[in-house]
C-alpha cells in the first residue's frame, strides 16, 4: 500500500464506510430518488433491491458523484466522496460499458491502479503483477492478452471485477454484477465477495434475483424512489416489506426454501435493470 493510501486508512477512525443523508436526484424534473438516508457498517455485503425504475443504479451513481443531485450529502469514512476516491471501487452495469474499445483484459485491470499511479504514471512491473494476480482470482489469468470485445458477457464481468480488486478499495459499489452471467461466473463472483468481506471490506450490490438475497447478503436495502427499509437481511427481507416495495408487481411462489422471505419471486419482465 502506498504512503498516501496508508494515511487515508489511518484517518478513517471509527467513521462508517458510507453515510447517505437526504440524497435526491431527478431526471427531466421527475424525481427518481427522493430523500434517501442510510448508514452502512464496515465489513458487510449489502444488497440493494427494488422494482424496475426504483432508482437503484441512480442511487449508486449519485452517491459516487457520477450524476447531478438535487440534494443530500454522501460521506465515505466521514469525508466527502470526492476526497476518498482511493478508498472506493466501482463495477458499473456491463451494458453501460463500450466493449468495442480496443484494449485487452490486462490493460482494463491496470486501470484499477491509476488511483495510486496518477493518470500520467507508468505502470511498473509490480502493478502488472498485481493486475495478473487479480485476473487469476476471477479465473481470467489465461485471457490477459485477449481483446475485451472477444470475451463473453460473463468473462467481461469478471475482468471488471478484477479491475475493482486492483483498486485495493475499502468500499465497493457493484451495479448488477450477476446480471446475464452463467452459473460458473455467478459462483466466482459470490466467492470473491465473501473474500472481500473476510478482508473487512464493505460491498454494496444492486441485485435483482430475490431468490438469492438471503444466501448472499448480510443486510438489504429496499428502494422504490424512496427508501422503504434497510437492515439485517433476516429482519428486513420479509413478505410485508417486499410487498410494500414492489406493490402489485410481486408474486409469492411456493418454495422449498425456509425463512420469511422464502418463495418470493418477481414475475417475468421484472429484470431489475434501471
Amino acid at each position: 500500500m502506498s504512503h498516501a493510501a496508508s494515511n487515508l486508512y489511518k484517518e478513517q477512525g471509527n467513521k462508517p464506510p458510507l453515510s447517505v443523508s437526504g440524497l435526491s436526484a431527478a431526471y427531466q424534473k421527475k424525481p427518481v430518488l427522493r430523500n434517501v438516508s442510510f448508514e452502512v457498517k464496515e465489513g458487510e455485503l449489502i444488497g440493494v433491491i427494488g422494482p424496475n425504475g426504483a432508482g437503484k443504479s441512480t442511487m449508486i451513481k449519485a452517491a459516487l458523484g457520477l450524476i447531478p443531485t438535487i440534494g443530500g450529502e454522501v460521506l465515505v469514512y466521514g469525508k466527502p466522496c470526492k476526497e476518498q476516491r482511493k478508498l472506493i471501487g466501482y463495477v458499473p452495469q456491463r451494458e453501460s460499458v463500450d466493449w468495442d474499445f480496443p484494449t485487452n483484459a490486462l490493460d482494463v485491470v491496470l486501470m484499477g491502479t491509476y488511483g495510486r499511479l496518477g493518470w500520467f504514471g507508468r505502470p511498473k512491473a509490480k502493478d502488472k503483477a498485481l493486475a495478473l494476480e487479480c485476473l487469476e482470482k476471477v479465473g481470467m489469468g489465461d485471457f490477459a492478452d485477449r481483446q475485451i470485445s472477444q470475451l463473453s458477457g460473463g468473462q467481461q464481468q469478471r475482468v471488471f471485477l478484477a479491475r475493482a480488486l486492483a483498486q485495493n478499495a475499502k468500499l465497493y459499489f457493484m451495479d448488477e454484477p450477476f446480471a446475464g452471467v452463467d452459473a460458473a461466473t455467478e459462483k466466482a463472483i459470490i466467492t470473491l465477495l465473501q473474500e472481500l468481506k473476510k478482508q473487512g471490506k464493505t460491498v454494496i450490490v444492486v441485485h435483482h434475483d430475490l431468490a438469492t438475497v438471503q444466501q448472499y447478503f448480510d443486510s438489504v436495502l429496499l428502494l422504490n424512489v424512496e427508501l422503504q427499509a434497510f437492515g439485517p437481511t433476516k429482519d428486513t427481507f420479509t413478505r410485508e416489506q417486499l410487498q410494500r416495495t414492489y406493490g402489485g408487481r410481486l408474486a409469492f411462489l411456493d418454495s422449498s426454501l425456509t425463512g420469511e422471505g422464502a418463495g418470493i419471486a418477481v414475475p417475468k419482465g421484472e429484470s431489475g435493470h434501471e
